[in-house]
């Protein structure tokens, strides 16, 4: 119902970009507005569960995916400060029929965006949307530079400071969750297992996995403290400032931190999903519908997750419908998944020793005696296939 149908998608992210492919795919006339002036080197990892690879597999990428990435083999979590091992989850006896993909960001996006220009989707640059008007015959899209331009159905994938999102629900302020995170890429060493370790210690945790063939080591560093940080990728900071707040934890953690020659800070901020993905002619994506915290790796996940159930939706139901059958099955599942995250972050960050100590005993028990329980609590997002 959408063949010929002609859709502005805003934001080449990976949302914006795997909704393109699978609109066009269904034969939709797709353009994707990007503010960036190009697409570029940008970000850090990813961990894309097999929930997020069912959705490559089903645009035809699978291959394609496996090849640019590493197969994560599992989750190894450690006492930050002894480095003693707390819980080793092997994906391999755990999961073995399902694939974890550890990547970087800028080659999934460029996988995304080969694959849109290969199925005819259009793909500008340097677009700046300045405001959107939603409307029941288009959507007024007014670009810098320009007047407002009617596009007829416009997907807002434009992420975290989503204008399509202010747009159908007013304004939000976010709650700052006395956090902050340290982003970084270091050379590796060659000995790096192609798994996730968490590195637990009070007050923060520090997630390091392996990426491009193992050539690089991806760090995300999280701190407990009352200082305010702004939000987004690009903010720039000291790599002594991130050395000094996990100065104490063991010579694994801090050889790595050491290497660190550039390091990019954010504040995390706790958003509400939002009430309104649709009015009219427009549609939230992405983060522009649910940002999360980074505590389930299910951002880039999710994004992917709705792109596919949204070219369902609107090829089964239409241009007038289909928002509405998308929002009904992805909204739910979506709120879920964000309060799980906020949630995760407390387990790696006790400050009192003994509940430490306590909380790594029960781990290293569970581990031992019932893995599958541990990994069975997250079936719900780990199984869940959305192209089926």
């Amino acid at each position: 119902m959408i063949k010929d149908q002609q859709i502005t998608v805003l934001g080449a992210g990976i949302g914006g970009l795997a909704v393109a492919v699978a609109l066009a795919q269904r034969g939709a006339i797709v353009n994707v507005l990007e503010q960036a002036p190009a697409i570029t080197e940008v970000g850090a990892g990813l961990q894309i569960s097999p929930n997020g690879v069912r959705v490559l597999d089903a645009l035809g990428l699978g291959d394609k995916a496996r090849a640019h990435a590493i197969r994560g083999q599992g989750v190894w979590l450690r006492d930050g400060v002894s480095g003693h091992g707390v819980l080793d989850l092997d994906f391999r006896t755990l999961k073995p029929d399902d694939t974890f993909l550890l990547y970087h960001r800028a080659d999934l996006q460029r996988l995304l965006y080969d694959a849109a220009l290969e199925a005819g989707v259009t793909v500008q640059c340097g677009q700046r949307v300045l405001s959107v008007q939603p409307g029941a015959d288009g959507t007024d899209v007014t670009l810098e530079g320009q007047g407002p331009v009617n596009m007829g159905f416009v997907i807002g994938a434009d992420g975290l400071h989503s204008v399509m999102r202010s747009a159908l629900n007013g304004p939000a302020t976010p709650t700052f969750t006395g956090q902050v995170a340290w982003r970084a890429l270091v050379p590796a060493t060659g000995r790096e297992q192609s798994e996730a370790t968490v590195f637990m210690g009070p007050g923060r945790h520090m997630v390091t996995y392996p990426l491009r063939e193992g050539s690089v080591v991806n760090i995300v560093a999280v701190e407990e403290r009352d200082a305010w940080a702004e939000e987004g990728w690009f903010h720039k900071d000291d790599p002594a400032n991130l050395m000094a707040a996990f100065s104490g934890f063991c010579d694994d953690a801090m050889a790595l931190l050491e290497r660190v020659d550039e390091a990019h800070i954010w504040g995390l901020h706790l958003h509400p999903v939002a009430k309104n993905w649709y009015q009219g002619q427009a549609v939230l994506l992405g983060d522009a519908a649910h940002p999360t915290l980074p505590f389930m790796a299910q951002g880039a996940v999710m994004a992917l997750e709705d792109a596919w159930v949204l070219a369902d939706s609107l090829d089964r139901f239409g241009v007038e419908r289909g928002p509405a059958v998308y929002q009904d099955k992805r909204r739910p599942r979506t709120a879920k998944i964000v309060a799980e995250a906020h949630k995760n972050a407390r387990n790696y960050h006790y400050a009192n020793q003994l509940l430490r100590g306590a909380g790594h005993t029960a781990l290293r028990i569970a581990g031992r005696f019932a893995p599958q329980l541990l990994m069975r609590r997250y079936d719900w997002i780990y199984d869940m296939d959305v192209t089926a």
